[in-house]
């Protein structure tokens, strides 16, 4: 678990010299990450939106060789506000300001390349990981298409800080409304709300699809869970893949626990429903998949849970 982990590394101070501004990063006056409230937790539910933070730090964009376009293309942008109506449903949002290419929260702790840094990075980081060969760890070397970030390698110092200033806050608030949600209602259902290129094919067809869901093979929740989400998508006329290419990432495996009541399902929308993906604007269908999704949430909300949270419990 992610307390084992990380149990025992010390806060990273930045260098004074460093060009980075390490200890002074600004998102344009947000704090790194929020959640939004309900007054009053109604469900067992919660949602997260870990990748459609657009506050982009002066200091990240200075070091960047893209132009504050191009580096956008790794966001899910948006899905933070697709989402915002579960919050008067009675469940929590917990959503990132900061972006993915400054920092990604659904890898492991330290998924590094050592290739882009200044210094030794610790002897427990992952640089074998297939994601840091590909130049998206933790902190990424890139964006979608193979675009490089960064004019220079960056200190290890500013990893080090990214990952103890923002990835562990982010992470232990993530688990803290999890474990709140699980003593208040026995089980807890984590639902990781995320977005995918709009030319995204299924591996076995040329189909575009509309929505993937990723369970890990269902191995992060309950199979009824899942079957229920695709259905009510499916009902609304969307297309839906399961698993393939997406079948969850860091946050769906490492949390999701059906045993013990912890369900985890993740949620990608294809961009071309809601935005102009050369703009990064939301185009005329923005409303309609947010009312669709309005309801879907609903839906998904009050569905019986019986069937699959009491036959996860027994099964442990």
């Amino acid at each position: 678990m992610l307390d084992q982990e990380t149990k025992g590394y010390q806060l990273a101070t930045s260098d004074p010299s460093d060009p980075y501004g390490t200890d002074q990063v600004d998102f344009n006056g947000h704090p790194p990450f929020e959640v939004l409230a309900p007054a009053d937790q109604r469900l067992p539910f919660v949602f997260n939106s870990p990748h459609s933070g657009c506050q982009y730090p002066q200091s990240f964009l200075e070091a960047s060789r893209l132009n504050s376009h191009s580096i956008r293309r790794s966001e899910d942008a948006f899905v933070d506000s697709l989402f915002k109506h579960v919050v008067p449903l009675g469940s929590p949002l917990l959503r990132a300001h900061f972006p993915r290419a400054y920092l990604d929260v659904n890898r492991e702790p330290y998924e590094l390349d050592p290739k882009m840094f200044e210094g030794r990075l610790p002897s427990y980081a992952n640089i074998r990981s297939i994601r840091v060969a590909g130049g998206l760890g933790t902190v990424a070397r890139v964006v979608s298409e193979a675009q490089e970030i960064y004019h220079h390698r960056l200190p290890v110092s500013e990893a080090l800080f990214r990952i103890e200033g923002i990835y562990k806050p982010y992470h232990s608030t993530l688990r803290r409304l999890l474990a709140q949600t699980h003593v208040t209602f026995s089980h807890a259902i984590l639902i990781d709300c995320h977005s995918m290129p709009s030319t995204v094919k299924c591996q076995t067809t040329d189909q575009r699809p509309d929505f993937i869901l990723g369970d890990r093979y269902g191995t992060s929740c309950a199979p009824e869970l899942t079957e229920y989400a695709a259905s009510l998508l499916s009902g609304m006329g969307y297309s839906v893949n399961r698993n393939k290419p997406y079948a969850g990432g860091f946050i769906t495996e490492h949390y999701g626990r059906p045993a013990r009541g912890l369900h985890a399902l993740q949620i990608e929308i294809n961009r071309g429903l809601y935005m102009d993906e050369v703009t990064h604007a939301p185009h005329s269908g923005f409303n309609a998949l947010a009312d669709d999704l309005a309801r879907f949430a609903r839906d998904l909300t009050s569905m019986p849970d019986a069937s699959f949270i009491g036959d996860a419990l027994a099964a442990e």
